[in-house]
């Protein structure tokens, strides 16, 4: 990635290979963002803390962007772990094809299951597709009997309200998830915004008190699933 605001044009960078990621730009304009990897070379870099898997009682955790975009990609890598015996979480905001979870489903023991917002109108406003997809999905996945952990990102003015989380509750009450966590809205992410050229629109975290309130009104009527 480019920050331009930070570039003085001295064309260093001009001569160098985009893939060079031993390149320093001396004024941090310029970032590495992204590299290729094989399911093996991943696969080696997970299975080299499995002891610390073990003493723990964690694993690894994919997630993006979207990871369930690269799908074939995903399911070989989780394979591989569930062969040797390491936990798999996937990270997911839930829109895409539910073939995808089919594939991947066997290999998953968690889902961390993003819920932005109940309302559609709300949820199309502010991520620009609608949430029906999501919430099918999410059904599908309980139906199978998925371990799930819904998470809420909880933004001021957008879905900060106890009558949005009872809609969110009344949702799930019937499947009863491992786990919901909300979590309080957070800027720091707003950079790739600006290295992208792209406009960041200004979001605002809930104040502890609205924090709170909604975590005590959750832990009261939500019965989870037993482990």
């Amino acid at each position: 990635m480019l920050y331009k605001e930070k570039c003085v044009g001295c064309g260093r960078c001009k001569n160098v290979d985009r893939n060079d990621t031993d390149f320093i730009c001396y004024h941090d304009a310029r970032e590495i963002c992204g590299e290729e990897y094989s399911v093996d070379e991943i696969f080696e870099k997970i299975i080299c803390d499995k002891r610390f898997y073990e003493t723990s009682g964690g694993g690894v955790t994919f997630s993006g962007g979207e990871c369930m975009l690269q799908s074939d990609f995903l399911c070989d890598i989780l394979k591989k772990c569930k062969e040797s015996g390491v936990h798999t979480a996937i990270d997911t905001a839930g829109h895409i094809s539910w073939k995808v979870f089919e594939k991947i489903l066997c290999y998953t023991d968690l889902f961390l299951y993003d819920i932005k917002a109940f309302n559609n109108d709300i949820h199309r406003k502010y991520t620009g597709v609608s949430n029906e997809l999501i919430l099918e999905n999410l059904q599908k996945l309980f139906e199978r009997g998925a371990n799930v952990c819904i998470r809420i990102p909880v933004i001021s003015g957008v879905n900060d309200t106890v009558e949005e989380m009872q809609k969110i509750k009344n949702f799930l009450a019937p499947y009863k998830p491992s786990k919901i966590e909300l979590l309080p809205y957070h800027g720091m992410g707003e950079h790739k915004y600006e290295a992208l050229g792209m406009k960041n629109i200004k979001f605002n975290a809930p104040n502890q008190n609205i924090m709170t309130k909604l975590n005590k009104s959750n832990k009261n009527q939500i019965f989870y699933k037993k482990n």
